[in-house]
């Protein structure tokens, strides 16, 4: 009970320091969880890319270590003591390139998209509830329960993955049955 106690007063504390910013759509709001929710579902396809990718070869030279001569300090993984692969360097310019379309998209919306920060009186969306309705289709509601179910997914992964000290696409392969790598 101590426990139960003990997360409703943290969520009321948060409540308490996000509402600032919540005129802004920052925050605790529907908003904020669709956006991370499509984040989420964008990462999975991310993740699942890259095991096809090694599993296919397609990364070109993916045990090779990078040069600090030739790519400076973006190489190194640990300041002079060792560097990071191919493979690694192609993700990673992959996740800035995704990470820099993101920033762009809540910063500097096309007027057709859908804005993360609302624009000045603007209301936010009304909140969903526990359980959005099931509305199946591409629906706000799906898209919403999708999201989560995403963002859920991602870190459940993450967590068995420190906890047994095993790669995260290597959980991943095991989730879907061995036929990702």
């Amino acid at each position: 009970m101590r426990v139960v106690a003990a997360v409703l007063l943290s969520l009321v504390g948060v409540r308490a320091f996000t509402e600032p910013f919540a005129p802004k759509g920052l925050g605790l709001s529907t908003k904020a969880e669709r956006w991370n929710g499509r984040h989420a579902m964008f990462g999975w396809v991310c993740i699942i890319a890259t095991g096809y990718c090694q599993k296919h070869g397609l990364f070109p030279e993916p045990d090779k270590l990078l040069e600090v001569g030739q790519w400076g300090t973006l190489a190194e993984l640990t300041p002079r003591v060792s560097t990071i692969s191919n493979e690694r360097a192609v993700v990673l310019v992959g996740h800035v390139h995704a990470l820099v379309v993101s920033l762009c998209a809540a910063f500097c919306p096309l007027p057709f998209q859908d804005r993360l920060l609302l624009a000045k009186d603007e209301p936010d969306e009304p909140p969903i509830g526990f359980l959005p309705p099931l509305n199946t289709g591409l629906t706000a509601d799906a898209e919403m329960m999708n999201g989560r179910l995403a963002m859920l997914g991602i870190s459940c992964v993450a967590l068995y993955s420190i906890i047994y000290q095993v790669p995260f696409l290597t959980v991943v392969d095991q989730l879907i049955g061995g036929n990702l790598l």
